[in-house]
């Protein structure tokens, strides 16, 4: 089976950006080198709070994220990321164990896009993100279209106030030359 190559970064050029939080070392390190063989740039983090700042610094395509974790958990970095403005359209998926449906259901209330259960295969989890990252770019891509086209509407709406004003300045023109010819 061959894997797609990463898709292109939503925020700029070059290969997608995927921050992963794990508070264990080793399954951070797997995690980044694997997805980073799979063409992903890779910014690892160990806790919830480096993670926010990392966001914070430069935009990230992809949030991947402990759904256990001291301090602040992956449930609680999801309602944070979906309350902050600039954050809340980052694509959020949780990592959970098999037997933890109990926190999946509490990180897709709390906004998470996915909640991947481990063990799970790196050719899953790394269609997931593609697929997560291609939504997330076509929904930029609605907001903006959409934005061009309100734009649209407001310029042809302030046309049209302006046709408007011009046809009853003119209709009056008519009025008042009509009235001056049938006096004569």
């Amino acid at each position: 089976m061959q894997i797609d190559p990463a898709p292109l970064s939503i925020h700029s050029e070059g290969a997608a950006r995927l921050l992963i939080i794990e508070p264990n070392r080793s399954a951070l390190s797997v995690l980044a080198k694997r997805l980073g063989e799979a063409g992903y740039r890779i910014i690892g983090c160990e806790n919830a709070q480096n993670a926010t700042a990392e966001m914070l610094r430069l935009p990230v395509d992809l949030v991947l994220a402990e759904l256990r974790m001291d301090h602040v958990s992956g449930v609680e970095l999801t309602r944070l990321i979906r309350d902050d403005t600039v954050l809340k359209d980052t694509p959020v998926i949780l990592i959970t164990g098999r037997t933890d449906s109990g926190g999946a259901v509490e990180g897709f209330l709390a906004g998470a896009d996915d909640v991947v259960a481990k063990p799970f295969h790196f050719e899953v989890l790394t269609a997931r993100i593609a697929r997560r990252i291609n939504r997330a770019r076509s929904v930029k891509e609605l907001r903006i279209d959409n934005a061009t086209l309100d734009a649209r509407v407001i310029t042809r709406a302030i046309e049209l106030g302006e046709t408007r004003a011009a046809l009853q300045q003119s209709e009056a023109e008519r009025l008042r030359l009509q009235q001056l010819v049938s006096r004569d």
